[in-house]
């Protein structure tokens, strides 16, 4: 039984498109992204409906894997700039429907952390999203440092994304990489941004982890048991902190079949007070949206509540 609606939704994990995006993707060759048949269409009035059909009050919008760097550090820090303006535009006429996190162009690191400064600065973004790996550099990688010490000091949202692995398709034997590797992926870069304490050196930042942390519920026993047997491959000190317990400081969202079973796994490795409602529209459907809220709803706990006020004190600014 689907559960009566009391408090609206807040969406961390929502996308969007531009024509000019889609466009500059697909003359870069990227006609089936990540494996998938197609690009999905968007427009802002398609969202808005979604948003009203499942009672969501709020999305936070973001521009999904392969995010906006296709070769050229020049076209992707334009490319870049395009989206955040876009997405500015979009939250100021639409206010308090939306807000945004931006677009960086990494590999980059000096351009990426100089949209990022501008992005928060000037547009407004509450932070930015980030691609599990970037030119095959996860999130661990030192010379991601510059950048994180410029979102720490503006206490800024990282919404970390998964994108194709390096050589994906050896590993994906044909199936859209969504469906297996992005789990891999997020849990792959989560792993190495604790091993390079990169929470802890930066504790303004606040994480989120999409799909309900992907296999880290799951294996965090296991990196753990590693952890104490193999020195630390970073390099870096070791964390006083059970790979559990760092788990604990970050924020994760139900995007995806999150019910029976991962956000029971989720809840049993991070409790509930920083669990967040995510769609994935517009690469989920709306019907599938949909139908994802519906079983969420039908669920004993309250979501709804849990997950708004979650955000709430998330999002603050």
């Amino acid at each position: 039984m689907t559960r009566a609606r009391g408090r609206s939704l807040v969406d961390v994990h929502a996308h969007f498109l531009t024509d000019r995006y889609v466009a500059d993707a697909t003359a870069a060759g990227i006609s089936q992204p990540d494996g998938m048949p197609g690009w999905p269409s968007w427009d802002v009035d398609d969202h808005l409906t979604a948003m009203d059909d499942n009672d969501i009050a709020r999305s936070i919008l973001s521009i999904s894997s392969p995010g906006v760097h296709f070769g050229d550090d020049s076209a992707a820090a334009d490319l870049a700039r395009h989206v955040n303006e876009h997405a500015a535009a979009l939250t100021a006429e639409h206010r308090p429907r939306f807000d945004f996190l931006a677009s960086l162009p990494l590999p980059c690191v000096q351009a990426a952390t100089d949209e990022a400064a501008y992005a928060m600065d000037t547009l407004g973004a509450l932070g930015v999203i980030m691609l599990s790996n970037n030119g095959s550099r996860y999130l661990g990688d030192p010379s991601l440092d510059p950048l994180w010490e410029a979102l720490d000091r503006r206490r800024a949202v990282v919404l970390e994304h998964p994108t194709s692995p390096p050589d994906a398709e050896s590993v994906s034997s044909g199936r859209p990489r969504p469906m297996l590797e992005f789990m891999f992926e997020t849990t792959r870069t989560v792993t190495d941004l604790l091993s390079a304490r990169v929470p802890e050196r930066f504790p303004n930042i606040r994480f989120v982890i999409p799909h309900c942390g992907a296999a880290l519920p799951v294996l965090m026993d296991r990196i753990e048991l590693f952890r104490e047997m193999v020195p630390n491959p970073s390099g870096r000190e070791m964390s006083r902190l059970t790979t559990r317990e760092q788990l604990q400081r970050l924020s994760f969202d139900l995007a995806g079949a999150a019910f029976p079973g991962h956000a029971a796994a989720l809840v049993d490795a991070v409790g509930t007070d920083r669990v967040l409602y995510g769609s994935d529209f517009c690469w989920t459907p709306a019907a599938l949206v949909h139908r994802l809220v519906v079983a969420m709803d039908a669920q004993e706990t309250d979501w709804r509540a849990l997950t708004t006020d979650n955000a709430e004190r998330l999002l603050s600014r």
